[in-house]
């Protein structure tokens, strides 16, 4: 190894230890286990070698926003840590464009928010699947919007239970697993999580295998984990601040 990449893995050791901590002081706040909570690092923006950095230090969970840039990083991550136990994650705003290419590289979809995202994607499972380019079923979380606001993303709180009959009834190409939000901007994110954990809780009571409840990411994971969050998605805190995009 380099010494810049020494340096970088040290440094990137070092935040990974700070954030997991972060969890720890936010469960026990909450009176909960720390191993309720799933740390998803999100590695948008930043290079591959960062990713596999990560896989060395024990993290197997990785998500992106972009399929663009996404799915050439999971190619380079496969080939500088192969056999790796490494599940990429979907987390941005989908268009119904890039499914095709977003089924052969994700595990699993967070931001799935529409009937129509739910077809397209339940036409390129099964073709990515006849094709060998996955094994298994999509895991799916439907994005909730928490406020509404056009041009964001996500489903309003009252029509997710449509979106989630949606996807259970396609249960041979989707595995429901929950529900995503991302808290609004300008608004105390305690009272926007409050708000989904009673969707979720809702959501539940019909489909009692969703129980994943992805919220939380640099600056508010904790209040997040106070209100049942059991996957937090968190960038800026493990790798710095906006870094350059893999090529």
């Amino acid at each position: 190894m380099t010494a810049p990449a020494a340096q970088r893995r040290a440094e990137l050791a070092v935040a990974l230890d700070a954030v997991r901590a972060r969890i720890r002081r936010a469960c026990a706040a909450a009176g909960r286990q720390p191993g309720e909570v799933r740390l998803l690092a999100v590695t948008k923006t930043f290079p591959a070698t960062d990713a596999a950095l990560l896989v060395d230090l024990g993290m197997t969970d990785l998500a992106e926003n972009r399929d663009q840039e996404a799915a050439a990083k999971a190619r380079e991550v496969a080939e500088l840590r192969p056999g790796s136990p490494v599940r990429w994650h979907m987390v941005g705003r989908l268009q119904r464009n890039k499914v095709r290419s977003v089924v052969r590289w994700a595990a699993e979809v967070q931001s799935v928010d529409s009937p129509r995202l739910v077809d397209a994607l339940a036409g390129a499972v099964p073709a990515a699947l006849d094709a060998g380019e996955r094994n298994s079923p999509l895991a799916v979380l439907l994005q909730a919007s928490l406020d509404d606001a056009p041009g964001r993303g996500g489903c309003p709180l009252e029509e997710l239970p449509a979106l989630a009959d949606a996807v259970a009834r396609k249960s041979d190409i989707f595995h429901l697993r929950g529900v995503m939000a991302v808290a609004p901007r300008g608004e105390d994110p305690a009272r926007a999580f409050e708000r989904l954990a009673h969707a979720a809780q809702r959501l539940r009571a019909d489909h009692p295998a969703a129980t994943e409840l992805s919220a939380g990411m640099s600056g508010d994971l904790d209040q997040a984990v106070a209100y049942g969050s059991t996957c937090v998605r968190v960038g800026t805190a493990l790798l710095g601040g906006r870094g350059l995009a893999s090529p």
